[in-house]
């Protein structure tokens, strides 16, 4: 059976690179482009914006283009733009709410950036919320000491992500391939000629509605995949968000580094019909109150901002107060503000619940923490750049050095667009090279021996049991005897899924699986080096954080 060879085979489960997927009603396609952006939400829309000025851009994504974590993204974009703001103070948040283990200059870079990125959206027709005297209506969230993040009601993302597709869509050097999700990137192994440094050239591609498998190569490869929520049992991601890009990444020997910081939104409605809906810090910007069951307010005893606390240790606190009292929910209460001004508000997240049976108006409504947000991913510099030529990475995939232990609100959106305008600036250097770089020759898929599988039984079994695995044992708090459980059980369930990969045909939810484990594994590494609590990783048998905490606790 044929495999393609494979750098630091024994570093990881999934390294071998056999080529596993079966191709329906002919041969292959192959396509060539300057610049490959694998996700169509805010950072990979963004980039292709202004790469298309001056390359040729191919858009893969895995479902239809507006499906992305922007388009669930409620709160809104943190940016310096009140007169009684500052960038020094928001700065100031972000070190804090990272437990001053942030990168300072991609602190300072990003935030420096805001108003210029801001204006960017406004002309290509996006429309932040104002008030009566048409200034911004600038929202208050967690772990912020200024009233800057600017919203559209509580569908910002929706917003943004609507304009920026609209945009693209029209632009004739952009070309979009939606329900092609992305397998593997393409190196030198790759290649029918091994030579020169390695590099990435491209990515292969399943095409979901016809089975084949499409080679696209590329003068320059842009990771865009966002997150990996779906990693563990509850999250507010949607079912897209399964860290395609990390484990791609790592198995083309990327650095990935900080997976043990992994967000927990602290309110999430609870209802079994509701599929973790989130209920967005910015309802308790706007004074929202969280109260146990029995009516009691509890915050005030973790953190001197009370709701406002950074999200980490609101979700500890209610985790706490769960397990020691034995509920399953806590509450958050609204019902200080008008119907008339919750609807304008919060129309969204209004009506949402009103069809769950909750009126925010007239009581308190049940929430629970669920998985949100990695604040750790592929390791880049601060021009996006991997360690891997040609090869850059832009969103919730990377570590970027902004976050830190922790992400200050609202700041993901702003990292997403900072982060492509410092991708687009790098690709511009680069201009020849790129256009000169992707005359290679790649081997074609390779399906092997593969057959399809007659009990895909097997692949929802294990998916469910990773996603409790990661759950009960990697998250909010953690012991060492529970990360070491974890470790032993991932590396039965990649022994598995190695197995199932390269036998059978390859399918879009085996490919998720196959990305949704790997990623497991590397928190769970992740988890295990980080000797300390702090931040989003809080280990009983390291109650306190390090005098000299690692700023990056990378894998690779």
């Amino acid at each position: 059976m044929h495999k393609h060879s494979g750098p630091n085979s024994s570093q990881t489960d999934y390294a071998q690179n056999k080529q596993s997927t079966s191709c329906a009603g002919g041969r292959d396609r192959l396509i060539k482009t300057d610049i490959l952006i694998i996700g169509s939400g805010i950072s990979g829309l963004s980039l292709a914006l202004k790469a298309a000025q001056h390359f040729n851009v191919i858009i893969i994504t895995k479902n239809d283009a507006m499906e992305s974590n922007t388009r669930y993204a409620q709160g809104g974009i943190a940016s310096v733009m009140a007169q009684i703001d500052n960038f020094e103070s928001h700065i100031r948040d972000t070190m804090e709410a990272g437990a001053e283990i942030n990168d300072l200059k991609s602190v300072e870079k990003v935030v420096r950036s805001g108003p210029r990125l801001i204006n960017e959206l406004l002309k290509i027709g996006v429309r932040f919320a104002r008030t009566r005297q048409n200034i911004f209506d600038l929202g208050m969230e967690g772990g912020h000491s200024q009233r800057r993040v600017l919203h559209a009601s509580d569908v910002t993302g929706l917003e943004v992500e609507k304009k920026l597709l609209l945009k693209a869509k029209k632009n004739p050097k952009i070309s979009i391939l939606e329900y092609h999700a992305a397998i593997d990137l393409i190196m030198k192994r790759h290649l029918k000629r091994r030579q020169g440094a390695d590099r990435c050239y491209g990515a292969y591609a399943l095409d979901k509605k016809t089975g084949r498998v499409v080679t696209i190569k590329a003068g320059a490869t842009v990771l865009a995949t966002g997150g990996a929520g779906k990693t563990y049992l509850y999250t507010s991601n949607p079912d897209i968000a399964s860290g395609d890009g990390i484990a791609m990444a790592c198995r083309a020997g990327c650095r990935i580094a900080n997976l043990e910081f992994v967000q927990f939104h602290p309110t999430c409605l609870y209802d079994p019909r509701a599929k973790s809906f989130l209920l967005s810090e910015a309802l308790r910007g706007e004074g929202g109150k969280l109260r146990l069951v029995n009516g009691k307010r509890f915050m005030q005893h973790y953190h001197y901002r009370n709701e406002l606390a950074p999200r980490d240790i609101v979700a500890r606190a209610i985790d706490y107060e769960l397990k020691k009292s034995g509920e399953r929910y806590v509450t958050l209460d609204m019902t200080h503000h008008s119907r008339a001004f919750l609807k304008k508000r919060f129309p969204t997240i209004y009506k949402t619940c009103l069809d769950f049976g909750y009126d925010l108006a007239a009581r308190p409504v049940p929430v629970v923490p669920a998985a949100h947000y990695f604040c750790g991913g592929v390791k880049i510099d601060l021009s996006g750049r991997t360690n891997i030529n040609n090869l850059y990475a832009v969103g919730e995939v990377t570590c970027s050095g902004l976050h830190g232990a922790n992400r200050l609100a609202s700041n993901s959106l702003l990292e997403s667009l900072a982060f492509a305008d410092f991708v687009y600036r790098d690709l511009i250097k680069k201009q020849q090279h790129i256009k000169a770089s992707n005359n290679q020759n790649v081997n074609p898929w390779d399906t092997g021996r593969a057959t399809d599988s007659d009990e895909l039984v097997g692949i929802t079994q294990n998916w469910d049991e990773i996603r409790r695995m990661m759950w009960n044992y990697v998250g909010i708090v953690r012991s060492n005897k529970r990360l070491l459980r974890a470790r032993a059980r991932i590396k039965i369930f990649s022994d598995e899924i190695r197995e199932f990969y390269w036998n059978f045909t390859l399918t879009p939810n085996l490919l998720e699986l196959r990305n949704v484990c790997q990623v497991a594994d590397l928190t769970i590494r992740c988890a295990l080096k980080r000797k300390e609590s702090v931040g989003l990783h809080y280990n009983i048998d390291y109650p306190k954080p390090d005098l000299n905490s690692m700023k990056y606790n990378i894998i690779r």
